[in-house]
């Protein structure tokens, strides 16, 4: 499968993060929600706000333990399996793309300040040339995308830092009375709808696996994203609201330029048109390279055809993904209403959140040994359970037209896996694994584990070296009761006597010798006898498990880990490098607890091949 190049720094992803939050939401969006809410508009912002934290910790937790294209899909898919892994794809791919719609409209709107007379026809065209553009940048390269993203954001971020500062000096108190004319009800509903103002701070997981050093990057650029952003939104709607009459506010598709005029006159509207149309370009930009990896992510796993994997081997991008994308949101652009689109938007992505949360819970109850984040969620599970909650609510207050379009997307979904995906898949979820667990059946297999595995591996740059080699292919007893030494060591022979094409009666003899030398067992609850054999490049490693314990020694206690080596003596070099292997794997905190609680042989063999350690690839 090919591999997406890692070029996103920690700049990079705060920069994609925040340039995908600063967009329609808070340059057309205000307007919308003021009418909805009066003042207490305010308090909606903060609200959303509130609601993303338990999103934002769950996707950088699960971004750090699976830092792969795809996102929320990813997540959903790997924890709960294809059916709402199809669901959740397709629902993700969509929000975003919508969100890219409106940004890319919200540059249409703004060019009636320069040209009042535009068409509603003129400003959709506008915003599908823009829409080939970013296709076109994105195409030829993330690290393009990110560094245009740097330059968008910066530019933003001083612009609208002007804004807060000038126009505090000029609000006015009354313009706040009274705070929520309409009651309170409209305020948690249109907290809804500008929810997706916040919704790109998680865009960024979809790009996840072409981030550099993922496990640090991507909670800390998350997080930097958000707290600096969520008090941006608030100070720039608390200015915008104390700036202008409740008439004008209400009926303005650019509230934020109109504001500007105030303090400024007309240059400081056209400043902040500029910086709305850079937040507009921002967006768009980033909602392309986030949205175009779900159908990648999709392909891959053979829940959308397989040509949408493919992936440029010049500029090294998912080229027909990217494409597909770009050509949904123009079709998005030329038929779908504003309002709706931005309902129907906000409407998927609170679902998706709650999901996102949902896989959570469901990997952590898993308990799946290769399921290890960087950084894990505080206030598991409750402030998990809290969002599924209060998303829940928020879907039910976002009116009827939106939770049909909803329902009519759902169903969609779900006959695509019937008639598309139910044929072809086959991976099993970390679903059931908790199935397992609580009817004491093998059901799963190991497809996730492994997989898991490999995306660590990834992760943490392990290059496999000769010792990894080894235990990869190598013999695991998992060993029942508790047997003597000399029992040990015969069943120890027998399995290593054919891969070594030594006698056995000869090998159980010469680990009876070695231990009468000097016992083996050289820690409490571990072994690692070693013994040299006749012949030429000859090295194998035998791993054993056993949880009540073999008797090594009448003064030590019973030993639960042995590392059994076997070699000639030209691999003496090799030898002593092994030993000094397993010298780093045991003395990891919570080795030997694992090594007992794993389930498995073949979670025994991971936790050795991902363990942290000094590797010697040659």
């Amino acid at each position: 499968m090919p591999l997406l190049k890692k070029e996103l720094g920690l700049l990079d992803i705060f920069c994609i993060a925040s340039g995908a939050m600063i967009s329609s939401g808070l340059f057309i969006l205000p307007a919308i929600a003021y009418r909805e809410a009066g003042p207490a508009v305010i308090f909606s912002y903060i609200l959303a706000g509130i609601m993303l934290i338990p999103t934002m910790l769950a996707k950088a937790e699960l971004a750090t333990a699976m830092p792969k294209a795809g996102g929320s899909y990813f997540f959903i898919e790997r924890s709960m399996g294809a059916a709402p892994g199809t669901f959740g794809g397709l629902a993700t791919w969509l929000s975003l793309s919508l969100k890219s719609a409106f940004a890319l409209l919200g540059i249409g709107i703004f060019a009636l300040l320069l040209s009042p007379n535009l068409t509603q026809f003129q400003i959709r065209l506008i915003a599908i040339l823009c829409c080939i553009l970013f296709t076109f940048v994105n195409l030829i390269g993330v690290k393009r995308t990110g560094r245009f993203q740097i330059f968008l954001v910066v530019g933003l971020i001083g612009l609208l830092g002007f804004y807060i500062f000038r126009g505090v000096l000029s609000i006015q108190p009354q313009r706040y009375l009274p705070f929520a004319p309409y009651g309170w009800a409209p305020v948690f509903s249109t907290a809804g709808l500008v929810f997706i103002s916040y919704a790109g701070l998680t865009k960024i997981a979809s790009v996840a696996e072409e981030v550099r050093n993922p496990g640090r990057n991507i909670p800390l650029g998350m997080f930097l994203s958000f707290c600096i952003m969520m008090l941006l939104y608030v100070l720039v709607v608390f200015t915008t609201v104390g700036l202008l009459d409740p008439n004008p506010l209400s009926h303005s598709l650019t509230p934020i330029s109109l504001g500007a005029k105030v303090f400024a006159g007309t240059w400081g509207e056209a400043l902040l048109a500029i910086a709305a149309l850079l937040a507009f370009i921002s967006t768009a930009n980033a909602g392309i390279l986030s949205a175009s990896r779900n159908p990648l992510a999709m392909s891959r796993d053979q829940l959308l055809p397989s040509f949408l994997a493919r992936v440029n081997s010049k500029f090294k991008t998912p080229h027909n993904s990217i494409i597909s994308t770009g050509t949904f949101i123009v079709i998005a652009i030329l038929f779908l209403d504003l309002k709706n689109l931005v309902e129907t938007a906000s409407t998927m992505m609170i679902l998706m959140f709650l999901l996102v949360n949902l896989s959570v819970i469901i990997m952590r109850e898993s308990k799946i040994r290769n399921y290890q984040p960087k950084f894990k969620s505080p206030l598991y599970p409750w402030i998990q359970i809290l969002g599924i909650i209060g998303y829940g609510f928020l879907i039910l207050e976002m009116g009827r037209t939106p939770l049909l379009i909803t329902g009519g997307f759902t169903g969609f979904g779900l006959l695509w896996y019937w008639l598309w995906v139910r044929p072809r898949a086959n991976r099993r979820s970390a679903l059931i694994h908790i199935v397992e667990r609580v009817t004491a059946k093998e059901l799963a297999g190991h497809t996730l584990e492994n997989e898991l595995k490999e995306i660590l591996m990834e992760r943490d740059n392990i290059i496999e070296d000769r010792f990894d080699r080894l235990i990869k292919r190598c013999e695991i007893l998992d060993v029942r009761g508790s047997p003597k030494m000399e029992e040990f060591f015969r069943l120890a022979a027998q399995t290593l006597s054919p891969r070594l094409k030594v006698n056995e009666e000869d090998l159980y003899n010469l680990f009876l010798k070695r231990e009468s030398e000097s016992t083996t067992a050289i820690h409490p609850g571990l072994a690692i006898p070693h013994v040299i054999v006749e012949g030429r490049k000859k090295f194998e490693i035998l791993l054993a498990r056993c949880k009540e314990g073999i008797s090594f020694s009448t003064v030590l206690p019973p030993v639960h880990i042995v590392f059994v080596l076997v070699g000639s003596s030209d691999e003496r070099n090799f030898h002593l490098r092994a030993l000094m292997a397993i010298a780093q794997i045991a003395q990891q905190s919570n080795f030997e607890k694992n090594w007992l609680e794993a389930r498995t042989t073949e979670e025994l063999r991971h936790i050795i091949l991902l363990s942290s350690r000094r590797r010697e690839p040659k």
